[in-house]
């Protein structure tokens, strides 16, 4: 066999010296601090808007439903931001009094803590402190003092007068003067000015972004998205409705939770349970430990309240199964699948927007992050932010698998697999997959970085994943609903193929040939790239599936040599695979004369890269002379399928000596 063509090495290309930053990596860093001292400097500018932004995600399915029952937008918006600040009004006032009826009841407990108290101090836990200065004076005392045959005898003589005593201070009091009504309402009202002109911040922002957000959603994709309007607008619209749902699911979740909560505390009797249920609504918006900061101050007041534990028992068991009910139970069957964040990144988002803008930050903290990793999901630009943040592993699915070939571990890969299979099938997992993960390895083989170790186990990982997956059957699972989930799949990871495996209106099994279903009827031959094989046997395997007898091939069977002893008896169809062909293809020309010199059975190649020349060019198929040419391996079954069953006639392959001559024709001059 004639040694392939030898690889030209790509230019050489100016590399950096290491250590020395890029220009790009230097103004990246450069804006990133820039923007971070403009989120801490301006928190009382950005803070409204931020706050006006999630409020609109909130308020927009209701201004929706008000626009369908034929209101005007400006109506529509008027309206919901007055049922909002209705809201805000009514819970600030219950709130208020609320903490004014706590404040005036706290002396009647005053008695039942100090009798608690008490109680304690003269129980083994008040002496333990007393125990424990004595254990250390003890050991103090121990340390300190000389062994006894070095103590010198004291004299009975000696005696030392005792100090003289000090006299006793003169108290002294202070009394400040009365203040005056003009104090008092400074000192009630100014405190009060800073939340009351943050709300009508928030409200101002707040109407304009429901009157204008169209003209927002169209400013957001002239920014992102100009180059791909179809793209940015589709995803901008399942965004924004993504958001809106799940904003909306979470407030009415916690919600639920408060009223839940006022009314055990109510039944269970500890003071103010309103108060403890709005309390406990906005601490679950806090990640992980919001709940267990609500629950401190009920089970403290239940305390003070009862002169037993009682009380303080029943309340720290309310919180203790409710918590893991809604956080374990109801929140998954409600949500559907994961936020889109990763744990990780909740806590530092927490920790980061705390910085920031203190305790509203914490509150905004998953909200405000789950908004960043949408943008990050749809927008090119912005993608770092969903690896940073996001749940999605780091690595794609054909990355992760041909990671696995590399390590050797064919185990993880079936598993990946398996977990693949749930939402797309069998001929969707080897063309989106599989034939993406051995594209990169062929590239890397091409490119001389893999071993001939490596080579082996990728061999090997791809065979036992190709046999174990043999006892699926290629068909397309029920999709599941994903209304819920806030955050949307990139299209890099969702199946490409909506329809079925197979069209439906293709024949069924038994309406093929008998000539079709032997053994070997559609021969599979392996190009001459080291992995070709492997995507022989994945296409000898879906025929299979569909009722065509198959049999695989190596491309040493087919050379010069050999393939006088290639038995090509029953063939109906010959299926050439190649995941990577570069340059003029005229190896795979001279294979396919060789094969119709053979036997005269229609031929298709499969290219699975779907961007090579040679689907591109019509030329230059008409100069190979294969019959069908396809990009993946649904369109090879297809193709396959109705050629057995004659639904469709076979094209008449270009000779290539006609196709030079028409070429040569087009270069000379025509006759006068």
């Amino acid at each position: 066999m004639r040694p392939g063509p030898t690889p030209v090495p790509p230019p050489e290309t100016e590399i950096e010296p290491p250590g020395v930053p890029g220009l790009s990596g230097l103004l990246t860093l450069a804006v990133c601090v820039v923007v971070l001292a403009a989120l801490y400097v301006g928190r009382e500018v950005f803070l409204p808007v931020v706050l006006a932004i999630l409020l609109a995600f909130v308020l927009a399915p209701f201004v929706e439903l008000l626009r369908r029952w034929r209101l005007g937008r400006v109506p529509a918006v008027i309206i919901a931001v007055l049922v909002a600040l209705g809201i805000i009004v009514s819970l600030a006032t219950v709130i208020g009094f609320q903490v004014a009826g706590l404040a005036s009841d706290l002396p009647r407990y005053q008695s039942t803590i100090e009798t608690k108290i008490g109680s304690l101090r003269e129980g083994s836990l008040g002496k333990l402190p007393a125990l424990l200065k004595d254990f250390g004076r003890r050991i103090d005392r121990a340390v300190a003092e000389p062994p006894p045959e070095q103590q010198a005898p004291a004299s009975p003589s000696s005696t030392t007068p005792p100090p003289p005593a000090e006299p006793n201070p003169l108290p002294v009091e202070v009394h400040e003067p009365e203040p005056t009504p003009a104090q008092v309402a400074q000192n009630v009202l100014v405190p009060l000015l800073e939340p009351l002109a943050t709300m009508g911040i928030v409200f101002v922002v707040l109407v304009f972004i429901l009157m204008q957000r169209e003209d927002l959603r169209d400013r957001m994709i002239r920014l992102f998205g100009a180059s791909d309007l179809h793209r940015a607008t589709a995803a901008m619209d399942d965004a924004a409705r993504r958001l809106s749902r799940y904003f909306l699911t979470q407030l009415a979740l916690n919600a639920s939770f408060g009223v839940v909560t006022a009314v055990g505390l109510w039944l269970i009797g500890v003071p103010s349970p309103i108060l403890w249920g709005v309390f406990a609504t906005l601490m679950r918006f806090v990640p992980y430990i919001g709940s267990f900061l609500a629950a401190v101050p009920p089970i403290l007041l239940a305390a003070a309240v009862d002169p037993g534990w009682s009380m303080a028992l029943m309340t720290l068991a309310f919180y203790a199964i409710g918590e893991p009910m809604m956080g374990h139970v109801v929140e998954p069957v409600v949500y559907g699948q994961s936020t889109g964040l990763s744990p990780f990144a909740v806590v530092i988002s927490a920790i980061f927007w705390t910085w920031i803008w203190g305790p509203v930050g914490l509150l905004i903290a998953t909200p405000l992050t789950l908004c960043l990793v949408v943008l990050g999901r749809h927008v090119e630009r912005l993608e770092f932010l969903d690896v940073l943040l996001g749940d999605r592993p780091a690595l794609t699915p054909a990355e992760n698998l041909y990671q696995r070939m590399l390590a050797g571990d064919p185990d993880e890969a079936l598993e990946s697999a398996e977990v693949l299979l749930k939402e797309r099938s069998l001929t969707s997992y080897y063309d989106e997959v599989a034939l993406r993960g051995l594209q990169l390895a062929a590239n890397d083989a091409t490119r001389g970085v893999l071993t001939y170790r490596q080579l082996d186990q990728v061999k090997d990982v791809i065979r036992a994943l190709v046999q174990d997956l043999g006892g699926h059957d290629d068909v397309e699972p029920e999709p599941e609903d994903t209304e819920d989930e806030p955050v949307a799949a990139p299209a890099s990871e969702k199946p490409a193929n909506k329809d079925p495996a197979v069209p439906e209106a293709l024949p069924e099994e038994s309406l093929v040939p008998e000539a079709w279903r032997a053994e070997g009827a559609v021969l599979c031959i392996a190009g001459r790239g080291p992995l070709d094989e492997a995507a022989s046997e994945m296409l000898a395997q879906l025929l299979g599936k569909h009722g065509l007898g198959t049999r695989v091939v190596p491309h040493e069977a087919v050379s010069r040599r050999q393939i006088f002893n290639l038995d090509m008896t029953g063939v109906q169809m010959v299926c050439i695979s190649y995941l990577e062909i570069s340059g003029t293809p005229a190896h795979l020309r001279y294979l396919l004369r060789r094969l119709k010199q053979k036997a005269k059975a229609p031929t298709l190649v499969g290219l699975w890269p779907a961007e090579d020349a040679v689907l591109k060019s019509e030329t230059m198929r008409a100069t190979l002379g294969a019959n069908y040419y396809v990009s993946s391996l649904r369109d090879a079954v297809v193709q396959c399928l109705k050629a057995a069953t004659g639904e469709e006639k076979l094209p008449e392959p270009a000779n290539s000596s006609d196709a030079e001559q028409a070429t040569a024709a087009k270069r000379l001059p025509l006759p006068a």
